[in-house]
């Protein structure tokens, strides 16, 4: 798994050669990493701006007031962890490589008033792209991860993607493949899955996107414990099609799951147009593959599907990105980022646009209640520009405010997510700041973010983090 190199630039030239290309941007700290750190208090943007987030404009904020949170405000033991979802690059003699390892799940946890890390590693893939809790009456608890394989230069790639479920049994960790697959062309990717009851027989199913021919399939547990999993293809692309992201929810209020994925033409190292589109699937229902967001010359690959606004029906927000010209280092920006809301009876054509962020591109959106008000926020963590906060105003489907959190944080995903790890009501923000080689806590302290560091890496790009999930630490003893 760590020979033949030149094969690994194929897959991840585009994402090395973005990771290489943040130190061009300017954005965050030298490359060494140190240990366990304290807080630190980010920049926070302008507050109470509308619409549109310029890291490239007016005078540097001034930093995030109030306390001061530190290690010793989080209880000495919490009863969730975080999994970290990783890709990772050999480093030899000290210099870092774009050859591949293993692929690599962190499983990051508070003990004993400590952060402590214990990985699983899987020698068959070459990257984790998600990882999750799942548990079903017919199917004991583990965690579910998805992979990826080396491409090939030409041809179809005879390495097969992987689902599969790890549990711990006497301190070891040992996975069941649950499906493995070849989809016909050069790229073998389990890109993205969520779960969820869809078919609404009270067992949760596992609904997948992969690369590069776009095929999306139902995995459905067995009605008896023990049985076999059902596999469902419902849909393939004839073409070469990346699928990045599956959300789940009920836009139209009807009781039964739809589920959205977006399709789009393969990446590419040019700054060219990139087409693509998100889709709804009602496998529930037998309905097969409706575009609802046509995003004409743009793509995404990131979307939110969710009840933000609180009236009671889920939306989709679509984070697509931006038009650019040239390739790295002279990348220019033609269209910035938009963060697109559709309803349920929104044109294809028609989304309304709540924020646009000059950047590149964003590859999450993450939402919580950062305060307990019980109003839900929205974090958007954009390639090299920072972390934003968009909150939505009176009229939810028109532009909403958007404020910085935090421009010292950057990566090629850049993976966020809001999860209340101490079970106290509130959420707190967990981020894989890449770049600067730290994973990061955000909490609000009198309104402002503060931070703190509760992991880093001597190399920080040694490790792309794809994803971040929670998981109640009774699932690790």
């Amino acid at each position: 798994m760590r020979t033949e190199t030149p094969l690994w630039a194929l897959t991840f030239a585009l994402a090395f050669s973005l990771v290489l290309a943040i130190s061009s941007t300017g954005c965050g700290d030298d490359d060494d990493g140190g240990g366990e750190t304290t807080a630190e208090a980010p920049g926070t943007g302008q507050a109470g701006s509308t619409g549109t987030a310029d890291p490239g404009n007016g005078d540097d904020p001034e930093p995030a007031g109030g306390d001061m949170a530190s290690p010793g405000d989080v209880p000495a033991d919490l009863p969730n962890a975080l999994m970290l979802s990783y890709a990772q690059f050999i480093v030899e003699d000290g210099q870092l490589t774009p050859n591949p390892g293993p692929a690599r799940l962190g499983i990051l946890r508070r003990s004993g008033g400590e952060w402590q890390m214990e990985t699983i590693e899987d020698e068959s893939a070459i990257v984790f792209h998600k990882a999750m809790v799942y548990e079903s009456e017919t199917v004991p608890a583990g965690i579910v991860t998805l992979s990826g394989t080396r491409p090939v230069r030409e041809g179809a790639s005879d390495d097969e993607a992987m689902i599969r479920i790890w549990r711990r049994s006497g301190g070891e960790w040992s996975a069941e493949t649950l499906w493995s697959a070849k989809f016909g062309g050069r790229i073998n990717r389990m890109r993205d899955a969520e779960i969820a009851d869809v078919f609404g027989d009270g067992r949760p199913d596992i609904a997948v996107g992969t690369h590069d021919q776009g095929v999306f399939t139902m995995l459905r547990p067995p009605a008896e414990a023990g049985g076999e999993w059902q596999i469902q293809e419902l849909d393939r692309r004839d073409q070469a099609t990346f699928i990045h992201e599956i959300e789940i929810g009920d836009m139209d209020g009807d009781g039964t799951l739809e589920v959205y994925a977006t399709p789009s033409e393969p990446n590419t190292l040019e700054g060219h147009e990139q087409r693509g589109e998100v889709v709804r699937y009602v496998p529930k229902d037998g309905e097969g593959r409706t575009v609802v967001a046509d995003l004409g010359n743009r793509h995404a690959k990131e979307i939110y599907v969710g009840d933000v606004d609180g009236d009671g029906r889920d939306e989709l927000y679509v984070a697509v990105e931006a038009l650019t010209e040239g390739r790295d280092p002279n990348v220019t920006v033609v269209e910035p980022v938009e963060i697109r809301r559709y309803d349920a009876d929104t044109p294809p054509d028609q989304g309304v646009v709540i924020a646009t962020i000059n950047d590149r591109f964003c590859r999450f959106l993450t939402v919580g209640d950062v305060d307990g008000d019980g109003k839900k926020e929205m974090v958007a963590a954009s390639y090299s520009s920072g972390l934003w906060l968009l909150q939505p105003g009176r009229d939810p489907r028109g532009e909403w405010s958007i404020e910085s959190i935090d421009r010292d944080s950057s990566g090629f995903e850049h993976a966020s997510i809001f999860a209340d790890l101490d079970g106290d009501g509130t959420d707190e923000l967990y981020v894989a700041a890449d770049r600067q080689g730290e994973l990061r806590r955000y909490v609000w302290v009198n309104g402002r973010p503060q931070r703190t560091v509760i992991h880093s890496r001597a190399i920080p790009r040694s490790m792309m983090t794809w994803n971040i999930n929670p998981i109640p630490v009774s699932m690790l003893q």
